[in-house]
């Protein structure tokens, strides 16, 4: 009884769930399951624990998973990390890229339900573990000389308006305050949303199929910074639903180097490893009616 009368809100919470599942039944959109809570989420608490963070030796430079050609190169760059074969080449212009999983199975459902079927909602449970990876690599970074500051400016990656005027929203925008909602809760964050400042000039043609060279061509362009004094001298984190090829991570970046940024730091919920590449179809993606590799 102590227990009860010590936490009225759980009790609360506890027959508001027990009469919205009783007479408004739902199952998960993930894994067909019913829902026990009386939330606005389409997915059961067992598939939000489920999102596990990536376990595969990465690329400290992009996230790339590393194949035995990386892990081999480890002694060649000791003291700065295990490199891709792309970033050992061609450098990106941003610092470093992180996200929390792999784009398959149940994160792969909830960024294509938040991005093709309407459901803003999942951007609060992405947009938490996008808070987890950005803290995560603060902390990793921070320590050292060139590491990344908690005195950022936040952009998400833009989607063409057209584009956004269909979907009613653009989901990056939604991942990027939900997480800086979460950060704001910490100490020692100050953070500036500055989505505006970056724009896209127009529309772009799927990614599928494309060389590494051609989504390059592709995208050349298509970003420009509307507003450079927002940018200039200061660090900024970009963020984006998935990391596929890393060409808008990469296209984005330079053009806000250029405008004067002193570093760019990319943050997504998810990374597309080759691996889960090679496993989509062009029938899929024809179904959704939008290119996801961008």
């Amino acid at each position: 009884m102590s227990r009860v009368l010590k936490s009225p809100g759980q009790m609360v919470r506890a027959v508001v769930d027990d009469l919205v599942t009783t007479f408004f039944p739902a199952d998960c959109r993930v894994c067909g399951g019913p829902l026990t809570g009386a939330g606005l989420s389409p997915l059961c608490t067992r598939c939000l624990d489920d999102l596990r963070t990536q376990e595969a030796e990465l690329c400290v430079r992009c996230g790339e998973a590393l194949d035995l050609d990386g892990l081999r190169f480890r002694q060649q760059v000791e003291g700065q990390g295990v490199l891709c074969g792309p970033c050992r080449m061609a450098p990106p212009p941003f610092e470093r890229a992180a996200a929390w999983g792999v784009y398959a199975d149940g994160m792969r459902e909830m960024i294509q339900m938040l991005k093709y079927e309407h459901m803003d909602t999942v951007a609060r449970p992405l947009g938490a573990l996008l808070a987890r990876v950005i803290d995560a690599m603060q902390k990793e970074q921070g320590g050292q000389a060139e590491g990344m500051g908690r005195d950022l400016v936040v952009i998400a990656v833009p989607l063409f308006k057209a584009r956004q005027r269909r979907r009613g929203y653009n989901q990056s925008v939604l991942l990027a305050d939900e997480a800086v909602r979460g950060l704001k809760a910490s100490e020692g964050w100050r953070l500036r949303v500055a989505h505006s400042a970056l724009v896209r000039m127009r529309g772009t043609e799927s990614q599928f199929g494309l060389s590494a060279s051609a989504r390059r061509r592709n995208l050349r362009g298509v970003f420009a910074v509307a507003d450079p004094a927002a940018v200039s001298g200061r660090e900024v984190l970009l963020v984006d639903d998935i990391y596929t090829t890393g060409a808008t991570a990469r296209e984005c970046s330079r053009v806000l180097r250029q405008a004067g940024a002193s570093k760019v730091w990319v943050a997504t919920a998810a990374r597309a490893q080759k691996e889960t590449v090679a496993r989509w179809s062009s029938e899929t993606l024809s179904a959704r009616g939008e290119a996801v590799l961008v």
